[in-house]
């Protein structure tokens, strides 16, 4: 049975999630604020993680932060009351895989829930290694080696460099990358499609000889190693 890890301080909230979630059909978790949730992954190894941004002492941006430090891949769904885009982007920016604000409808909760576990759970499918250039993608690892050293990346940059290296030379619009990373469930902002793609690069690019992801101006992305130009 899928296990989910509810990290929420408002009582009615937390324990609402828990009966809801039940009753969909998943194992439920709980936690009312940081310390506790951290403590909870170490005992139960969760599949997924639902987080409050306003927790306590410790906010959900340190909490979504320790977690990355020892859980690359579990997806994290942020779940707030701050809608501005500041706090959206740097949810992203310090591992959320998913943001949904606050009042939302149980409905859409599991619809999000079910997209990312999709995405994280499924198999893949043909070769399990994708080697170009200096870079090899281990699929069925989750893992990333570029010029022969590991590269840590995080879920959706690992989901979106994926979709990418299986399809060498092809034109993905940043539409395309959403519906096949998020899924057609809702929707991924031109915005955050960028962020990740930006940090995809930073990490992959850093101490390789190549260029790989390669911006075609108002439409997307293709992935093809380049040989980077040094100036003299």
């Amino acid at each position: 049975m899928i296990q989910i890890l509810v990290i929420e301080d408002d009582p009615l909230i937390r324990e609402t999630l828990q009966y809801s979630l039940k009753g969909a059909g998943f194992e439920v978790f709980a936690a009312e604020n940081g310390i506790q949730g951290l403590a909870q992954i170490k005992e139960h190894d969760p599949d997924l993680i639902l987080l409050d941004l306003l927790l306590p002492e410790m906010d959900g941006f340190d909490v979504c932060g320790e977690i990355r430090k020892v859980k690359a891949n579990v997806p994290i769904i942020m779940l707030t009351a701050l809608e501005d885009q500041r706090s959206k982007l740097k949810a992203f920016g310090v591992g959320a895989d998913d943001y949904i604000t606050k009042p939302f409808s149980i409905e859409e909760l599991i619809a999000r829930i079910k997209a990312n576990l999709k995405h994280t759970l499924r198999k893949p499918v043909g070769s399990p290694i994708i080697e170009i250039g200096d870079l090899m993608l281990d699929l069925t690892k989750h893992t990333v080696e570029v010029n022969g050293k590991a590269v840590h990346l995080r879920l959706k940059e690992f989901q979106l460099l994926t979709v990418l290296a299986s399809e060498p030379g092809v034109l993905l619009t940043r539409q395309d990358l959403a519906a096949r990373v998020w899924g057609s469930e809702f929707y991924a902002s031109s915005r955050t499609i960028d962020v990740h793609i930006r940090r995809i690069r930073n990490k992959i690019e850093k101490h390789s000889i190549f260029s790989y992801i390669q911006t075609v101006h108002g439409l997307g992305y293709k992935f093809q190693a380049e040989e980077k130009v040094l100036c003299e």
